[in-house]
């Protein structure tokens, strides 16, 4: 299967977005009934992470405690004014392998998989590839 392109437009500095419907629709596409979903983000402001998506408010805390660790204004060298977005995109990491079963992505009942935008707003991209027994 080909990669697929998620396009994403962020409206906030920083934010998670459920992409999860259109990994799964990726998958579903790509035919493979067994097999692996990548899914990788190419940017270094700007990360992946699968966690809860029932409650919104776990998104809020993620984010807060990101700012909190990581703050917008610290004692940076890098010039842009963004590195905080740096620094929490490389401890959430750029890339996620799920497991797909039955045609279907495996996710535990309350998961979802999130880009987390932290330089916006931007327009951005997911690149999705997956691979198996068809």
């Amino acid at each position: 299967m080909a990669v697929v392109q998620i396009p994403i437009a962020t409206k906030t500095r920083a934010s998670l977005e459920d992409i999860t419907p259109q990994v799964a629709q990726a998958v579903r596409e790509s035919g493979v009934r067994s097999g692996l979903c990548y899914v990788y983000a190419p940017h270094t402001t700007a990360s992946l992470t699968i966690n809860e998506n029932a409650d919104p408010s776990v998104r809020r805390d993620i984010l807060a405690t990101l700012e909190r660790l990581v703050p917008r204004h610290g004692d940076y060298q890098h010039m842009e004014g963004n590195a905080d977005a740096h620094i929490k995109s490389s401890l959430l990491g750029h890339s996620l392998t799920l497991l797909v079963e039955d045609g279907e992505l495996v996710l535990g009942t309350w998961q979802g998989i999130f880009f987390a935008e932290f330089d916006g707003p931007r327009r951005r991209r997911v690149l999705v590839k997956v691979t198996g027994d068809k």
